[in-house]
């Protein structure tokens, strides 16, 4: 009976900890911002890491959402302009991920 008692005790105070603990922000290092870019042109963000994939969204330098990288940008043993990143581009109700070249993309705080 004491045994079952403290089992519940414990259960009800991990739950109360749980809800106590702030909420983890978004905000910090993790996103991009569109760079070498020219102002009249826009990034390709693409299906697969590969120039020949379809466009799955068109990002204007200077006049984006969020950009969040998601994960490291790939291949590791290219150079890093070379690598595609993994991205998740939010704009308002618009969520789009994709693929783009670390050569336009410049590391940014997330908001």
């Amino acid at each position: 009976m004491m045994t079952g008692l403290r089992a519940a005790m414990a259960a009800s105070a991990l739950c109360l900890l749980a809800t106590a603990l702030p909420a983890q922000a978004t905000s910090g290092p993790g996103c991009y911002q569109v760079v070498n870019v020219e102002s009249w042109d826009v990034l390709n963000v693409r299906s697969r890491a590969s120039a020949s994939a379809s466009i799955v969204e068109m990002l204007r330098p200077g006049n984006h959402g969020i950009i969040a990288g998601d994960g490291p940008c790939t291949p590791s043993h290219r150079p890093l302009p070379s690598r595609w990143c993994r991205i998740t581009h939010y704009d308002g109700d618009r969520v789009v991920s994709g693929w783009a070249k670390r050569r336009y993309l410049a590391p940014s705080d997330c908001p």
